[in-house]
């Protein structure tokens, strides 16, 4: 059998009778319709897997299709991601978390979405991450473990710092061992030790 005769075979299946009384609106026999030439249209693609090149237009859209679910979910994917881990910054692995934390409780947020506090160790990579900053955040710096010993969240020591003005101060009796890194200072000078209580966005590095 050929395809055009599957095709008329499977809209005369679902073509309404107009001979007789009519009992539904003239909306619902468009509905009907409709329902028929999609039905059809199934029909004729389920039904023209051998046909060849005369099947090429149906397969086509379904590709388009396909392409375009693909292309959606793609897309939420990556909303999906961007909204679990914070806000994006690109290829470079880093993204800043949503909520006010404690630098322990920032730390443990980057960690479990497989990360951690930046850790910040040239100048260009200072003047980058400050170029962003819009508030201030934590970084992954603190003298938590030795007094006056700055480490990284990786243990590696301190080696070169971008300190503000007069910091590390410990300002409040040696009770300021994390740092965080204030935009309103200058890009090289931006860093300050305050409390690790204290509640900060923390910037997290993969």
């Amino acid at each position: 059998m050929e395809l055009e005769d599957f095709y008329e075979n499977a809209k005369r299946r679902n073509i309404m009778d107009t001979t007789g009384p009519q009992s539904y609106s003239q909306n619902e026999g468009r509905a009907q319709n409709r329902n028929a030439d999609r039905n059809s249209l199934i029909f004729v693609f389920c039904s023209c897997s051998a046909e060849g090149s005369r099947c090429l237009r149906p397969i086509t859209v379904c590709l388009g299709i396909l392409c375009l679910l693909l292309i959606v979910g793609i897309i939420l994917q990556h909303f999906q991601v961007t909204s679990k881990r914070g806000h994006l910054w690109g290829p470079d692995g880093l993204f800043i978390s949503n909520e006010l934390k404690s630098w322990s409780d920032s730390r443990q947020y980057c960690r479990d979405r497989e990360a951690d506090l930046i850790i910040i160790n040239t100048e260009e990579k200072q003047r980058f991450i400050s170029s962003f900053i819009k508030d201030r955040v934590w970084i992954g710096l603190s003298d938590i473990e030795n007094e006056g010993n700055m480490k990284w969240v990786d243990n590696s020591p301190l080696e070169k710092g971008f300190w503000a003005e007069g910091e590390p101060n410990n300002y409040y009796g040696g009770d300021e061992d994390c740092i965080e890194l204030n935009p309103d200072k200058h890009m090289l000078n931006n860093w300050n030790d305050i409390k690790c209580s204290d509640k900060r966005k923390g910037i997290c590095e993969k």
